[in-house]
């Protein structure tokens, strides 16, 4: 179960997947997450972990709330 807090951008994409997304797929800027007619763009790789913020924003672009990413 990933906690909510920092994470890799592997880890990112791993947890992502388990919730039955695919990808990522290239998108114009940043690779995008698909689930059904939904995309979610996710950090391109870079140094270092995705921060709170970040993540936040990103799971709410997802439609995951905090407890259902704890709960993976």
């Amino acid at each position: 179960m990933p906690k909510f807090g920092p994470i890799s951008r592997a880890d990112l994409i791993y947890y992502f997947r388990r919730s039955g997304f695919q990808g990522p797929l290239p998108g114009t800027k940043h690779p995008i997450m698909v689930k059904d007619q939904l995309k979610v763009r996710i950090p391109n790789p870079h140094e270092g972990d995705i921060g709170i913020g970040l993540l936040s924003r990103i799971l709410k672009q997802a439609g995951i709330s905090r407890s259902d990413w704890e709960a993976l």
